[in-house]
């Protein structure tokens, strides 16, 4: 078995026990167990429970952020631009539910370092992305008159909330969700008054 497939194993176990049974009862024997390794296998990837739960949201936050550098390098119009990271972003948040939702609902949990390192993460995402909606005000695409930080607030709320109503055998795929939640924030976003 490859590295990458060891520590892909014990995370897709550890969401699976985490989201059926909750992260504070959930031990490490039970999930190398639901993964088939062995304790020594996992502590070579994750240091402990608490760092197997951070890198569950790591994986997807790195993620996110890598494409949203990636779109914000690639330049061009800002509303596509916005528009093209907005879907990507609910994209991605529902291919990872799952552990999306165990990640919110544990994070408490999570030692104070760790929570310090994932609001900081969560921060510089926030920031990058807030800028591309700060750029699109600058061009006077983007309504001034609401705080930039309510702007991108509105959006990620939307991104959180997923969990709550989102269904994979819903009436709508996830790309029609994207697409309908992203048209639904720009055009709140968009000025009216030009």
């Amino acid at each position: 078995m490859k590295d990458s497939q060891v520590a892909d194993r014990v995370t897709r176990a550890a969401v699976g026990l985490f989201a059926t049974q909750g992260y504070a009862n959930t031990s490490v024997q039970q999930i190398v167990e639901a993964a088939g390794v062995t304790k020594g296998a996992m502590y070579h990837y994750f240091e402990s429970k608490d760092d197997l739960l951070f890198g569950i949201y790591d994986r997807l936050l790195s993620l996110q952020k890598s494409r949203l550098d990636e779109r914000i390098a690639r330049g061009g119009a800002t509303d596509e631009m916005l528009h093209e990271i907005c879907v990507d972003v609910l994209l991605t948040s529902i291919d990872e539910i799952e552990g999306g939702t165990v990640f919110f609902r544990s994070a408490h949990m999570l030692a104070p370092a760790r929570q310090q390192e994932v609001t900081s993460r969560r921060r510089e995402y926030h920031d990058a992305f807030a800028g591309v909606i700060a750029q699109g005000q600058r061009e006077g695409i983007y309504r001034t008159d609401i705080p930039l930080a309510m702007l991108a607030a509105h959006f990620f709320s939307d991104v959180h909330y997923l969990s709550h109503w989102y269904s994979p055998a819903g009436p709508d795929n996830e790309a029609q969700v994207a697409g309908q939640l992203t048209e639904l924030f720009l055009t709140s976003i968009r000025r009216t008054d030009v």
